[in-house]
């Protein structure tokens, strides 16, 4: 049956499992070289920022747009990044599934199972595990997955329990922090926030896209500005360009919402377009007239495709793509877009790079597929691109790091890889950010589990 059907309920969504597909151990590619691997754990604790200004991995995927592109990182390279090695830890309470670090203002966020948002230095404590800052309670009876969104000084992650949170940035003097304000919506929210132009867009399992105003309202408990009713559960982050809100549903489409509304607190989609059976998670990205998302499913369960569709629509109400491909059996992940290039990860543990100005086919290949050295398992992380190079969390307890002009062959070998250690779950989404890596995952063995790692170059 393959790696795409093993599948659970949680809540009113369907959730992969989080052991499935793990460590598959497929060997080598014919051909193939081991690269030189990094280390797992530095020696050194640097404490040391990138050469440059100081840069920000604000939100899951880094911009509105989700393109999860950092052209400022200038300190890891294709060079030096067999150097990477584990600089800190960060303590929580529990797993970090699929919740992706933001790196603003020399804090890094991210929330865990336990149900809290932590806080903490980004350039760590000056050892090799660190506390957290500050910890934003949401609800402990409910998981957070949802990414943290660090705009205007404001932190907004949503929970399991259908509501927004919003914490101050800066925390309030204590170790423990209450939000400034909630709003609720009619599901669970499993994704991040997109904020842009003081409106916070959250998508829910209840069918809805929602908009607030992301000053607040005044009160504790805000009100949606409105909101966008869709045919299926929203777990894909919305993404944004050009006055337009992206987001895929589980009802196989793509939509696309004016981003300021309709005057009315119910709108209608500007337009729609059909992609595969569904989409999971999978959360469009928005590069040069272009929109991006793969497809969990496509019929008769026949693997997933990345679909590219003009992201100024059509003249009809729904779409078709202006390109297709194959991207493996199953794909959570969501695509990168750097360079004329798109990634994105798949269940089939394989990282597919795509041109992305097509083919001038209406059914494009892949350039090449990068792949992990030992061990394999779903790639469900949404990869992260700076300085030539692509990042990818797979649930073999690693980051791969791939050279985004792959290696002049169809598979591709990382540059390294980033352990973590006692924990095979990596779904969360690295952020490069100021000479360092963030991702969240666990360690099974050291209670309490939770971890936030981050890697540096050694030398």
């Amino acid at each position: 049956m393959g790696c795409a059907s093993r599948v659970l309920a949680r809540g009113a969504m369907a959730l992969v499992l989080l052991a499935y597909c793990i460590a598959s151990a497929m060997p080598l590619a014919a051909g193939s070289q081991e690269p030189q691997l990094a280390a797992s754990v530095s020696d050194e604790v640097s404490l040391e920022g990138s050469s440059g200004l100081a840069a920000t991995w604000a939100m899951f995927k880094n911009q509105p747009s989700r393109t999860s592109f950092n052209p400022f990182e200038v300190t890891i390279n294709r060079n030096n990044a067999i150097f990477l090695g584990l600089s800190w830890v960060g303590i929580m309470g529990d797993l970090v599934d699929y919740s992706s670090p933001a790196v603003v203002d020399g804090v890094a966020y991210v929330a865990s199972l336990d149900g809290n948002l932590y806080a903490f230095n980004a350039n760590g404590c000056g050892q090799s595990t660190c506390n957290p800052l500050w910890t934003g309670v949401l609800d402990n009876n409910y998981s957070a997955t949802s990414s943290p969104a660090v705009v205007n000084r404001m932190v907004y992650v949503g929970s399991e329990n259908h509501k927004l949170y919003v914490f101050s940035a800066t925390g309030c003097g204590q170790s423990t922090c209450a939000p400034v304000w909630t709003a609720t919506t009619g599901g669970a929210i499993f994704s991040g926030p997109l904020v842009v132009n003081n409106v916070v867009y959250v998508a829910s399992e209840d069918h809805r896209l929602y908009a607030y105003n992301a000053l607040g309202c005044g009160h504790s408990l805000c009100p949606a500005l409105w909101t966008g009713t869709t045919g299926g559960a929203l777990d894909s982050a919305p993404s944004f360009a050009n006055g337009v809100v992206y987001v895929g549903s589980q009802d196989g489409k793509l939509y696309a919402f004016n981003a300021s509304g309709c005057g009315r607190l119910q709108c209608n989609p500007l337009w729609t377009a059909q992609v595969g059976v569904s989409v999971f998670g999978s959360s469009p990205a928005a590069a040069n007239g272009v929109v991006y998302i793969a497809s969990f499913t496509e019929a008769n369960g026949s693997g997933s495709k990345l679909y590219a569709f003009n992201a100024n629509g059509c003249s009809g109400a729904s779409c078709e793509p202006l390109w297709t491909a194959p991207a493996g059996e199953f794909v959570v992940s969501s695509p990168a877009v750097a360079n004329g290039r798109v990634y994105v990860g798949s269940g089939d543990a394989l990282l597919y790079a795509f041109d992305a100005n097509g083919c001038n086919q209406p059914t494009c290949s892949f350039l090449w597929r990068g792949e992990a050295v030992g061990a394999q398992a779903a790639m469900l992380s949404a990869p992260a691109v700076a300085n030539g190079l692509v990042y990818v969390g797979e649930n073999n307890g690693m980051v791969e790091v791939f050279d985004a002009n792959g290696c002049n062959n169809t598979i591709c070998l990382p540059v390294t890889q980033l352990q973590t250690q006692g924990e095979q779950i990596v779904s969360s989404s690295p952020a490069v950010v100021n000479g360092a890596v963030y991702v969240g995952s666990a360690n099974q063995f050291a209670p309490p589990i939770g971890r936030l790692y981050v890697y540096k170059l050694t030398r």
